[in-house]
């Protein structure tokens, strides 16, 4: 077997935070400088450190398609940050075979004074590639990102939206050996992501590019990605096939409590909207855990909204905690006129869930929000959890069942029977 593509050997990441904080990046020496120019010091902190990434080890071969999994925080932006050389690792080694293309955030690699046309000639270059080579595959890129109109603008003018397209039509596009891709594709459209998701795909398949792949997606993550990495407080804590590693991260949120909130620095979302709460409750309002199938569930979504958008949809994925999606709903399923109001500020919307529908099972609440249903915002892991016990109340045969999960089926509706005559 052929030396791995890319070998990663007890790579830690620490940052001190507080006064004597170090500089990690160019931002940081430059912001360093101008305060020293301008007389100003930071104010004291106390100094505490963090490590982000702690001894992770583990090997990926050319042409694999390896996810990297883990709730916020975990560690996985950090990673891909090292491994596209945008940050150094505090103590470790890695070893890369090849050209990397990374695309981490919106705006990665791009000036954003130059035109679209000056950055795919810039990136291209900063690739190794010459002059010749880029202009090969220029028709092809423009086509993909469906920016032609905009090439001769500034990117800085952009929407992030277009600058996702035209960024991941660069990074895909200019082969490189190596694609770095993050969780930044769920800033275009639905339409957009499964086009990426399907050019990743043969890159890999019949282009023989190796590429590691962030997203909170389980679906493209089962469908792309051959191996995955489950990272966990900085630590791998799982490598394996992509089946059984979702399995244990999806098992993991069963620890879930009944309700999250996040803190203003924390929330998900955009600065249009952030999503401050979630919780789960009887009808009475009671945050609970474990409810008989007989009962109706809440599910209230607090958040903060900054701007009035006549487009929102904020709504939910229910799904199984093997990541199978039971149903999704939006604010928007119903008619404009019952749509819950949006307001500036503060505040929670509610979504009721009718009784005699589940089967016995734990079942996981991922929020979700969108633009016109197509733009994501913020699309995440579970942010809650609950239980059914099976008994619909209604008949003597559901009693038999109370308690057991031996009725075949992801839901168990109660459905209208009616005979007819002649």
């Amino acid at each position: 077997m052929s030396d791995p593509i890319i070998k990663i050997s007890g790579v830690g990441k620490r940052f001190v935070l507080g006064e004597s904080a170090g500089h990690d990046t160019l931002r940081d020496h430059l912001a360093a400088g101008l305060r020293r120019i301008v007389g100003r010091k930071k104010a004291t902190q106390p100094v505490t450190e963090h490590w982000a990434l702690r001894d992770v080890s583990f090997d990926v071969n050319e042409g694999e398609v390896v996810g990297i999994i883990g709730h916020n925080g975990a560690g996985k932006s950090t990673l891909l940050k090292i491994l596209s050389q945008i940050s150094e690792p505090t103590e470790g080694e890695i070893r890369i075979r090849g050209r990397i293309a990374s695309l981490l955030e919106v705006g990665t690699g791009f000036h954003p004074e130059l035109s679209g046309r000056e950055n795919i000639y810039l990136n291209g270059s900063i690739l190794g590639m010459t002059h010749t080579e880029i202009r090969a595959k220029f028709d092809e890129i423009i086509a993909f990102a469906e920016v032609e109109k905009f090439l001769d603008t500034p990117v800085k003018r952009y929407s992030s939206g277009m600058y996702v397209r035209l960024a991941f039509a660069v990074a895909a596009h200019l082969d490189p050996e190596i694609l770095v891709v993050d969780e930044v594709l769920a800033v275009g459209d639905a339409a957009f992501q499964a086009k990426c998701l399907e050019k990743m795909g043969n890159a890999a398949r019949y282009g023989g590019r190796t590429i590691l792949f962030v997203s909170h997606n389980m679906q493209a993550l089962r469908s792309l990605c051959s191996r995955a990495v489950l990272l966990q407080h900085g630590h791998v804590v799982k490598i394996g096939d992509t089946a059984s590693v979702l399995n244990h991260y999806l098992a993991d949120s069963t620890n879930l409590q009944t309700s999250r909130s996040w803190s203003a620095a924390g929330a998900p979302g955009n600065d249009q909207i952030r999503i401050r709460g979630v919780r789960v409750a009887d009808e009475h309002g009671n945050v609970s855990g474990v409810f008989s199938t007989s009962q109706r569930i809440i599910v209230d979504i607090e958040f903060d909204c900054h701007e009035i958008l006549p487009t929102l949809t904020l709504g939910f994925d229910l799904k199984t905690t093997e990541g199978d999606v039971l149903f999704r709903s939006y604010q928007t399923d119903q008619n404009p006129a019952d749509h819950p109001p949006l307001q500036l500020g503060r505040q929670t919307w509610r979504c009721e869930i009718p009784a005699g529908l589940f089967n016995y099972g734990t079942f996981l609440v991922c929020p979700r929000v969108n633009r016109q249903n197509h733009y994501l915002i913020y699309e995440g892991p579970a942010a809650a959890r609950f239980e059914c016990v099976l008994d619909h109340g209604v008949s003597p045969f559901w009693h038999k069942l109370k308690g057991r999960a031996d009725r075949a089926g992801l839901i168990s509706p109660i459905l209208r029977w009616t005979q007819l005559h002649g």
